[in-house]
């Protein structure tokens, strides 16, 4: 039960040291015209020399005549708050404010001067920029805000400060731009946002878990990005984007399939060049799905299929192989995901070498050894380099390719028609916060089919995505030839 702040200075410090008694809340007494008063505040995100300076300095040299309100004016801070109960003090102290407390005056003055040591501003480790903006976005929410507003010069811009977290209380800001960004979808985050009712947020990736409204698809369902400039455009399309405070990755909704085939340099080179390697980007998701299961099911239900020169070197290949088609190649797989997350978890650079070496040094004594045979290896490095040409899809990519791989050596090539059948329906069947998943496609939309996996070029396109169904659908006037 929340309880109102005394006159008695002595009452207050008994409540607050029982409900803050931790050994970095430091009670700092001090004497204001011959009255007791203390500073409260937590000694590791305290800005001590500015308590100093701007809080308690001015303070002293002040009157004590007048209301806590009066005395408050003094205090050198843009973010001064007047509180009144036990509660706010307690939030505001373990936020980062200073709490002042004076012997017989009503309230308590409120001085926010935390000071947190943050990652400077760098280049994305997971979005790296062949052209571009290199900035990117580190774990302290104001400085990715101050980010957005470098880029966003306009009232028009909206930011709605939220709070999260039973007991980490973390800061999330929802960013939308006004007269733009669908009403239906910001309401629908923000509901989400609130109702989430959960201990603590570490990562933006515990709010996209809530965000999405599928919860057991194997599919992505909000975007992702640590780049300032990809936000910004997603944004001016029409969607509404979360920052968690103590995350580098900016969310954004509604996403759909076609972002993942869709780089931010793509807007930065040549139409021509984008849409080759957005091609690119197509094929290699193809072949990391499909191209393990499609040999297996070539060997033990079509062998008609398999050119007859390829056909004999795989038969002198599998010579002595005690494993099946589909064993030797869920065995290589399952291998691969092994050495995928080695080298994620081990440091830095034993990582890099043990990826390197132990995906020769295996293979090699996989084939020596008469476990594996050489074909069914380089379908396997096709498969696994394909996978991450879209990296935003490889935890999906992962999953989808083990169960092509049992469907085509249960049922072979028809079984593989009907599974990638299922997954078109499944996926054309799908909406995101009232948006087409597959949009432009499913269903077709011939004017979003400007930026599509085929892109014109970006003084090309007039309107915004039709499927996000924004408010104002121009973005832009094309001058008359």
């Amino acid at each position: 039960m929340d309880m109102n702040l005394k006159k008695q200075l002595d009452q207050n410090k008994k409540v607050l040291k029982a409900l803050l008694p931790s050994d970095d809340v430091i009670f700092f007494d001090f004497l204001i015209g011959g009255k007791n008063a203390v500073a409260i505040y937590v000694d590791s995100i305290t800005d001590r020399q500015m308590l100093g300076l701007e809080v308690l300095a001015p303070i002293k040299e002040s009157s004590l005549r007048g209301g806590i309100k009066t005395i408050a004016k003094s205090v050198n801070s843009a973010n001064v708050k007047i509180l009144n109960t036990i509660n706010e003090c307690a939030d505001e102290i373990l936020g980062g404010s200073t709490i002042i407390l004076i012997d017989g005056k009503n309230g308590a003055i409120a001085a926010d001067i935390k000071k947190f040591d943050v990652r400077a501003i760098a280049e994305p480790p997971t979005e790296l920029a062949i052209k571009g903006p290199r900035n990117g976005f580190n774990e302290c929410i104001k400085t990715n805000l101050s980010l957005v507003r470098r880029y966003l010069k306009t009232p028009a811009l909206k930011i709605e400060m939220l709070t999260c977290g039973k007991f980490t209380s973390t800061g999330i800001a929802l960013m939308y731009i006004d007269g733009i960004t669908n009403p239906e979808v910001i309401k629908k985050v923000r509901k989400k946002i609130k109702d989430f009712n959960i201990d603590g947020i570490p990562d933006s990736s515990y709010i996209s878990k809530a965000l999405n409204e599928r919860k057991f698809s194997l599919f992505k369902q909000v975007g992702s990005t640590e780049r300032p400039d990809v936000l910004i455009e997603k944004m001016l399309e029409g969607r509404v984007g979360v920052l968690v405070d103590g995350s580098p990755f900016a969310l954004t909704l509604p996403y759909m399939l076609i972002e993942d085939f869709q780089a931010a340099e793509d807007y930065y080179i040549s139409s021509y060049r984008a849409n080759l390697v957005r091609a690119l980007r197509v094929a290699a998701l193809f072949f990391s799905v499909f191209l393990p299961a499609i040999f297996v099911a070539a060997q033990l239900f079509h062998l008609q299929l398999i050119p007859l020169n390829f056909l004999l070197t795989i038969v002198n290949s599998i010579k002595g192989i005690p494993l099946s088609p589909s064993l030797e190649m869920f065995f290589l797989l399952l291998i691969f995901e092994i050495l995928n997350e080695t080298s994620v978890r081990m440091p830095k650079y034993v990582g890099m070498a043990l990826a390197v070496v132990g995906a020769l040094v295996l293979g090699e004594t996989a084939v020596n050894a008469g476990l594996v045979s050489t074909p069914a290896l380089l379908i396997m490095a096709m498969s696994g380099i394909s996978i991450y040409t879209v990296p935003e899809l490889t935890e999906t990519t992962s999953l989808l390719r083990f169960i092509a791989l049992i469907v085509a050596g249960s049922l072979g090539g028809y079984g593989l028609v009907v599974y990638g059948a299922f997954l078109i329906c499944y996926l054309c069947c799908t909406e995101n916060y009232g948006t087409p998943y597959v949009a432009p496609y499913s269903p077709l939309i011939a004017n979003d089919l400007q930026d599509g996996l085929y892109m014109q070029e970006v003084t090309s396109m007039p309107y915004r995505p039709v499927a996000l169904k924004s408010k104002n659908k121009k973005r832009q006037k094309l001058n008359a030839k």
